[in-house]
């Protein structure tokens, strides 16, 4: 890179759960970096902000340089290279201290922006740092970059990670139903997904579907009350006419009175989230005492967040360009925002991307209309099927070596 005068330089991090593409935005705030004209080097927080208050940053303006290829390779490389971390800062107002930590390691290594890539409970983050920078005084840019396979974050049209991870619950589930189907038994397939309070990435299961497979049959969301006695006559009256069932579930289904369905619910994380366990097993029990087919619950659990083997291009493209545009946006001022993006048009598929205030964000979740669920209750609609199949378009080039494919090694984190 260009030696500048003013020497300002930035430092990404990254938070929450991964994805197969929040890597594409890190590769794309290196790449912003080094096509810019502001900044010198660009710093990795390892672990989140853990790594700026605990001070372990690694240079990846040299890591990027000595190694070939390496923006290539991030691009296409699962899960967080830079380490991740659910800590929540407390408010300021009643705590100062990380804060104070904080830009006071901005101030010594002459940091002019922070990039934060991650969810809801990561923009929560950029939020607070963004008003107490303000509130001191501070001209450094606090900016969001969006990821979560939830989909559920306020003002954009999706978020990067929700297409290859939708891409893959969709192939999961074709793969499953050509499992089931050999069998010319009554059976009941029950497929839970993860999704505690929005069920974009369930509903994908629907993309399944083509001109031989009409599964999954049902499909439950956390957006709809679920009924014990609805749902076994569901699968009762489908059981009349076909061998096999398969039921695509949400694992933050609740009944009317908004207590979840699964088997067990674990503590909460530390931004006061359920973190819960076992909604297939409670339905596959159901139905097993009451209907008395084979029956078995699949949980894709962790598989679903980064299968970079079957990672959407179109996702991979849009999340590397929000990386860019997040510098772009800080050369210009911007700061206290997330990059947002607007689907301008649908055939052909178009987006704008956008700045949007982290306020109207932060602490917020987007639930599927409910004009693109049934009536019922236990399917979508064509309109969700057409905002989502966009979304899962393409497949990237990914190296293999000995038949696995090449990865970005990630010692640093060990």
């Amino acid at each position: 890179m260009t030696n500048r005068t003013e020497n300002k330089n930035c430092i990404v991090a990254q938070s929450g759960g991964p994805t197969a593409a929040i890597n594409a935005s890190l590769a794309g705030v290196i790449q912003g970096v080094f096509c810019s004209e502001s900044f010198d080097t660009i710093y990795g927080s390892i672990n989140g902000i853990l790594g700026i208050l605990n001070n372990r940053l690694m240079n990846l303006s040299e890591q990027s340089q000595n190694r070939p290829h390496f923006i290539e390779t991030l691009k296409t490389s699962p899960a967080m290279y830079l380490g991740s971390c659910r800590y929540k800062l407390p408010d300021y107002k009643e705590d100062t201290e990380p804060y104070q930590k904080i830009f006071r390691l901005f101030e010594k290594m002459n940091i002019s922006a922070f990039f934060y890539i991650g969810g809801n409970d990561s923009m929560d983050t950029v939020m607070k740092l963004g008003h107490y920078g303000k509130r001191i005084g501070s001209p450094i840019s606090i900016i969001g970059i969006p990821k979560t396979i939830d989909n559920d974050l306020c003002i954009t049209d999706h978020t990067p990670g929700y297409g290859s991870a939708a891409k893959f619950v969709a192939s999961s589930l074709l793969e499953i139903a050509h499992d089931t189907f050999i069998y010319a038994v009554k059976s009941v397939t029950i497929v839970e997904i993860m999704g505690r309070d929005a069920g974009w990435l369930t509903a994908a299961a629907a993309l399944a579907r083509n001109d031989y497979n009409a599964a999954p049959h049902l499909i439950y969301l956390p957006e709809v009350a679920f009924s014990k006695e609805t749902f076994l006559h569901d699968v009762e009256k489908l059981l009349t006419t076909k061998n096999n069932v398969i039921i695509a579930v949400s694992e933050g289904i609740r009944d009317e009175e908004g207590n979840y369905i699964s088997s067990a619910a674990a503590a909460a994380d530390t931004f006061g989230h359920s973190q819960l366990s076992g909604t297939g097993k409670a339905l596959e029990y159901m139905i097993k005492d009451h209907i008395g087919v084979k029956v078995r619950s699949i949980e894709l659990n962790v598989l679903q967040r980064c299968a970079s083997h079957t990672a959407s291009l179109t996702d991979l493209n849009e999340s590397f360009q929000l990386g860019v545009k997040a510098v772009e946006g800080a050369e210009q001022g911007e700061t206290m925002c997330m990059l947002t993006m607007h689907r301008t048009s649908q055939v052909p598929y178009c987006i704008n991307i956008h700045f949007s205030s982290v306020d109207d964000i932060a602490n917020q979740a987007k639930s599927i209309p409910r004009e693109w669920i049934n009536e019922a209750g236990n399917d979508v609609t064509p309109e969700l099927l057409d905002y989502m199949r966009p979304l899962i378009q393409g497949e990237p080039d990914l190296k293999y070596q000995e038949g696995l494919p090449v990865y970005l090694p990630v010692d640093h984190l060990l």
